[in-house]
């Protein structure tokens, strides 16, 4: 297994979308195992291991600031704070995983958002491809992801391969190793296997016992018979019962229909509701008197006009006739006085008669003409003039609008009436109060006769299924008669040899363990020897088998006790102890070690930059502050050509952010 790439988005200080690049392939040629990343303290270097840790496992992983917290809290908790994008926190882990001599690339991405629904992320398993860059996802693998991460690499086990200074310091200065480190051990070993396998015995053991004391003794293959006989007697009775109760259930429900249309036609569904029949007859009346006050209202204005309209439009005619002839009139003596004029004038030039004498005949014939289109004055006998002929035109129009609106009124005063008749002759149909009495009472004794004819049909036919099922566990009980008593035997031999097999196994335990403990020494004291300049001060590590607690002797067989070892030497220890682990399982596993070189003297940190670090995995992320691997260290493992990458984690206490920019400290 080899990590690629990881992408963190506004995760921890981690603000926007930053991209690291994890894979050791330098180029076509060089493979380099070392991947440096500087930051300072608070810089997110733990957070950038919590990442990793939260990619591979989700709700399971064991990350350094969750505590006590809901796995919903601490993800709210891990959306940075300061961020405005509207991306959601997100994580990305590319890795490669090599099976049967095939590499694949899977990359695994969680995100959400504050406050996540349900408490949870949103999983997705991508795989890549190795030529193109086309990714599908692994729908099979997002529903069993947590089994599918377990064959790679066991959450019991990462603490082995994924661990802090921290961790390195607890570890060396505790007589025997904390909980979390002896439970990986056992995973790492395979020495859980076992002990699992002596308490699912238990549990197997334990399980049969219960049947047993829970077993009664087995009844006698007449009793069981003549209880069947007896069960299903009554079954066919009660199937008899059950057939009359369904006749009496369709009987009941068609009186009780019955009632119901006696209840409405007899009147008394009106008579239930004479009450808000009389409530809506009377607003109806008071609708109707409403109506007929705004019809007496327009009477009373130019409505009653209506009866004579036709002499109204006769005198709007004649006014107007009038008046023209009023006008011509007026016209008339004006021309009459201009011809006058210019007959005069025409006398005074000098024209000739015969031309003087067609004018005045033109003007003569123009005024005949004019005088015999008039009316003669014996017609008319209206003497109107124009505003009166004007107020009979607004008269005219304001009666039509107001014979509309009279028709409209009389249309709603018929029809309201026609509804207070509808509800009278309800009303009318009302059953009186005795006869009203006397149906409700008739309609409720059918309710109540037909609810409880169904109540007891669903009673009789609820036992006579209780009584089916008692039927079939009799019989499975005469079925089985027989291979009870094998079966108790058998139950009885499998408590019995759990024993002898509890025995076998406890003996195997021991044996495995030592055999997987020798091992183990051999691996940290090669570790630790390597790693210790003076390799004379222990020439063997022993392992307690029950608390795995750390024994170091000489070369002449002598203790040496662990006061003696330096703060540094404890150290080196301890990170000898997690190295034998690494090799001895044989899981070929990144490596990741955040502060990796706290409270070592120059000496031991050279034997650490210089022998651990390139030979701990094919794969070693560092995360060190500018203390730990100085400038000293760096030179050393660039000179060796160690380095695949180097990142710094710049930290923007302002803004509280941090970025991910190439290069190390120096």
């Amino acid at each position: 297994m080899k990590f690629i790439e990881i992408v963190l988005q506004n995760f921890g200080p981690y603000c926007g979308r930053q991209v690291i690049n994890l894979d050791t392939q330098v180029d076509d040629e060089n493979v380099r195992p070392i991947l440096l990343l500087g930051g300072m303290n608070g810089g997110g270097k733990t957070t950038l291991m919590d990442a990793m840790r939260l990619a591979l496992y989700g709700h399971r992983a064991q990350c350094s600031t969750r505590g006590n917290l809901s796995y919903g809290d601490f993800l709210s908790q891990c959306v940075n704070s300061d961020s405005n994008s509207p991306d959601k926190t997100r994580i990305e882990l590319t890795f490669e995983h090599v099976q049967e001599g095939k590499a694949t690339k899977y990359k695994i991405v969680r995100y959400w958002e504050k406050n996540p629904k349900e408490g949870k992320d949103s999983l997705g398993i991508l795989e890549l491809g190795y030529v193109s860059n086309d990714e599908w996802l692994r729908e099979e693998l997002v529903n069993t992801w947590d089994d599918f991460i377990e064959n790679l690499l066991p959450l019991g086990i990462s603490n082995l391969f994924l661990f802090d200074g921290e961790q390195v310091k607890e570890l060396a200065e505790q007589e025997i190793p904390p909980l979390i480190v002896t439970d990986a051990i056992r995973a790492l070993l395979g020495l859980e296997l076992a002990e699992r396998l002596g308490t699912d015995i238990d549990i197997l053991v334990n399980r049969k016992r219960k049947e047993i004391s829970d077993t009664k003794d087995v009844v006698n293959l007449e009793e069981i018979e003549e209880k069947l006989e007896f069960l299903q007697a009554e079954y066919q009775e009660l199937k008899n019962v059950e057939m009359l109760q369904i006749t009496s259930v369709e009987n009941s429900e068609k009186e009780e229909k019955e009632a119901f249309n006696q209840f409405v036609s007899e009147g008394g569904k009106i008579a239930s509701e004479k009450s808000q029949l009389e409530k809506q007859r009377n607003q109806k009346n008071l609708e109707v008197e409403e109506a007929r006050q705004g019809m007496c209202e327009m009477a009373s204005g130019v409505l009653p006009l209506a009866l004579i309209e036709n002499l109204l439009t006769q005198a709007q005619n004649q006014g107007e006739k009038e008046y023209r002839i009023q006008q011509a009139q007026i016209a008339g003596d004006i021309l009459f006085e201009r011809d006058k004029r210019l007959l005069d004038l025409i006398t005074k030039l000098d024209i000739s008669a015969t031309e003087s004498t067609k004018i005045q005949e033109f003007l003569a014939e123009d005024i005949a003409t004019l005088n015999a289109n008039l009316i003669q004055p014996e017609e008319m006998w209206l003497s109107a003039d124009a505003e009166d002929v004007s107020q009979l035109g607004n008269v005219l129009y304001y009666l039509q609008n107001a014979r509309n609106l009279a028709k409209q009124q009389l249309k709603i005063l018929i029809n309201k009436e026609d509804e207070i008749i509808a509800l009278e002759r309800q009303i009318q149909t009302a059953a009186s109060p005795e006869e009203y009495d006397n149906l409700v009472e008739k309609l409720k004794q059918a309710q109540k006769n037909f609810i409880t004819a169904k109540s007891n049909y669903t009673n009789i036919k609820q036992r006579v299924g209780e009584l089916e099922g008692e039927i079939e566990k009799t019989k499975k009980e005469l079925k089985e008669y027989t291979t009870q008593t094998i079966d108790k035997n058998n139950t009885e031999h499998i408590i019995t040899a759990s024993a002898k097999v509890q025995e076998t196994l406890k003996l195997f335990r021991e044996k495995l363990t030592l055999r997987k403990l020798n091992k183990l020494e051999k691996e940290v004291t090669e570790c630790f020897r390597y790693l210790l300049h003076k390799s004379d001060l222990v020439h063997r590590v022993a392992i307690d088998t029950h608390t795995f607690s750390l024994s170091l002797y000489d070369s002449k067989g002598k203790t040496v006790p662990k006061h003696r070892l330096s703060a540094g030497e404890k150290q080196l220890l301890a990170i000898s102890f997690l190295w034998g682990l690494a090799r001895l399982s044989g899981r070929k596993l990144p490596v990741a070690i955040d502060t990796p070189l706290g409270r070592l003297d120059s000496s031991h940190r050279s034997n650490l930059v210089d022998k651990y670090f390139p030979s701990a995995s094919h794969q070693v992320i560092l995360l060190s502050t500018d203390t730990e691997i100085g400038e000293k260290e760096v030179k050393v493992l660039r000179e060796s050509g160690a380095i695949a990458r180097e990142y710094l984690l710049q930290y923007d206490s302002a803004k509280r952010q941090t970025t991910v920019v190439n290069g190390y400290f120096w």
